[in-house]
């Protein structure tokens, strides 16, 4: 081929794919849009510091319980971390280079703690461990009465969220070893290298940065969660920023916004530095040297394989199944402390929650917050994804912007709810409609937090997507958009909705951003259980608990049902 015919085929190739008709506009606009309330955060800070007022940022910087908070977040989110990194590093090892069996059934329980909201992870523990625990009480294994609950403090909040966030560690490893070049690993092998010692020398070496990035992961949002430290920090005195932030907003209300806002602010600093490590993680798993990539040549485990496999089911046990029992115990039971048995147990509490007005309330405005999030941006994602695919100037300005959009994502909720406070505070200029204290505040901050987690599934199916069915329609006379209603959007719809209904579990019980947004009449399911968990009724906040793992459970599995139907990757229990 001549050099002068390489212009031509260059061409040829970026008109392989095309997105809507200004599809970077379309990129450009979301993202504005996304990072609105991030920008009106920083310009609150900025923007008094820049013409000379400095008050609130000093008063906030000079306070000690600023940086007795800042440091408390700190050290509990790296001790977290390492629980973290602890409890889904081994897993991840095992899921994803040994002949384990049961891998999807153990993957769907390791994922489950980041399911369920924090807050109701952090109740089933302080129903496990305290003095009237309904499992421990009867077996003598409980607290003296009258004794603080152990969990109700800085280790208990470290070994909590750790579990938590285990699942990102889990997720991130097992990805970055299944993405190993079996080449290497084959190759390892023939010059004469055991099963292990391949995996030590290759696989290894080649997960960490997907095992890093886990860990970056697991610090960021151990960083901003406000449903743990709530339940567990506040009752034993250990402030937090979230925390923090949350009393001074319940306490001051918006007069306290400039203060706030310099303490959002520097927990989304710190945030920062663990996005940068996670990314930088990431563009080193992309570096990786090229051979054929798919699932790591599985490492027999021989005669360690069943007592391996007792081992994790027992960890499995103890990390989730015995908290939820202790829930579903207090639940049950007549008297908060009672041991339950026949004579104790009664189904009341669930008819009483039932019949609380607030309830059906948070029902709805939950329903109908996460139902209509996930609807628009499955509507988004498909546009976006398909322009992210592209190639050219258009294909690189979306990819760019899908990485900004994975900030408000990434900061803390805390962060996210502040700038939405600020944007929505006074009526939107021209329009002259007023959002704050309404529900459109909470689904702005949801569909500005969430669209990463709608965005991923598109992408990976609009990838996966054969270029020739697009050349094949625009041949026909199709247009961009007939392209994409006819070709794109009925190939990834079942990515598409499955990356929906993952929005749509993460915000029915979401409460670190709407735990600051809601007011009266726009309480939402999350709010309301932290409420009867503060306001002293534990079976009650019990009953509504386990009412919404068991709809959360009856989703996951309906969604991997589907899971032959979609793309490797986009159900993540799925092995």
């Amino acid at each position: 081929m001549t050099s002068a015919a390489l212009p031509g085929r260059r061409r040829a190739e970026t008109s392989r794919r095309f997105g809507l008709p200004g599809g970077s506009w379309l990129s450009v606009l979301v993202c504005a849009a996304v990072l609105l309330p991030i920008l009106r955060l920083l310009w609150e800070v900025a923007g008094p510091a820049l013409g000379g007022d400095v008050t609130a940022l000093a008063r906030v910087l000079d306070s000690p319980m600023t940086w007795r908070a800042t440091g408390n977040s700190v050290a509990i989110a790296l001790g977290a971390t390492l629980v973290a990194g602890l409890l889904g590093g081994p897993f991840a090892l095992l899921a994803g280079t040994t002949d384990l069996r049961g891998k999807t059934a153990l993957a769907f329980c390791l994922i489950l703690p980041l399911m369920i909201p924090p807050q109701i992870i952090a109740m089933s523990w302080i129903h496990l461990t305290g003095p009237g625990s309904p499992l421990l009480k009867p077996l003598g294994l409980a607290p003296p009465t009258g004794t603080p609950n152990p969990v109700h403090s800085s280790a208990g909040l470290i070994l909590v969220m750790g579990i938590e966030h285990a699942p990102l560690v889990f997720l991130a490893f097992r990805a970055a070893l299944r993405g190993v070049p079996r080449d290497l690993v084959e190759a390892a092998r023939a010059t004469g290298a055991g099963p292990w010692r391949a995996l030590a020398g290759v696989a290894l070496p080649l997960g960490v940065p997907g095992f890093a990035a886990g860990l970056a992961l697991a610090f960021v949002a151990a960083l901003g969660n406000f449903g743990v430290p709530a339940l567990l920090a506040i009752p034993a005195g250990i402030p937090t920023l979230p925390t923090l932030i949350y009393r001074r907003m319940s306490g001051f209300g918006p007069s306290a916004l400039p203060e706030v806002a310099v303490l959002a602010l520097l927990i989304g600093a710190i945030a920062c530095l663990g996005i940068a490590a996670q990314m930088i993680c990431q563009r080193r798993l992309h570096a990786r040297v090229a051979g054929r990539i798919g699932t790591t040549a599985v490492l027999p485990l021989g005669r360690w394989r069943l007592p391996v496999e007792v081992a994790c089911w027992v960890v499995v046990a103890l990390v989730l199944a015995a908290p939820l029992a202790a829930l579903l115990s207090a639940s049950l039971i007549r008297v908060y402390g009672l041991p339950l048995g026949p004579g104790t147990a009664t189904l009341a509490h669930y008819a009483t929650v039932l019949g609380l007005d607030q309830v059906g309330r948070a029902f709805r405005n939950s329903l109908l917050l996460s139902g209509a999030a996930a609807l628009l941006l499955a509507l988004v994602a498909v546009p976006l994804a398909h322009a992210m695919t592209g190639p050219g100037r258009a294909g690189r300005i979306a990819r760019a912007v899908g990485v900004l959009v994975e900030l408000p994502h990434a900061v803390p909720g805390v962060v996210l709810a502040i700038g939405c406070i600020l944007v929505f505070l006074k009526p939107l200029p021209l329009l002259g409609v007023g959002l704050y204290g309404t529900l459109g505040i909470i689904l702005a901050a949801y569909l500005a937090r969430f669209l990463s987690l709608a965005l991923r599934p598109a992408q990976a199916a609009c990838a996966a997507l054969a270029p020739t069915l697009e050349e094949a329609a625009r041949s026909c006379g199709a247009g961009p958009l007939r392209r994409l209603l006819t070709i794109v959007t009925p190939l990834v719809a079942p990515a598409v909705a499955a990356g929906g209904v993952l929005v749509f579990l993460t915000t029915f019980n979401e409460l670190t951003v709407s735990i600051l947004l809601w007011s009266q009449g726009t309480e939402t399911l999350g709010v309301v259980l932290y409420a009867l968990e503060e306001g002293g009724s534990p079976t009650l906040g019990a009953a509504l608990s386990i009412l919404t793992i068991v709809l959360i459970v009856a989703v996951m599995l309906a969604v991997g049902a589907l899971g032959r139907r979609l793309p490797s990757g986009i159900i993540p229990w799925r092995d």
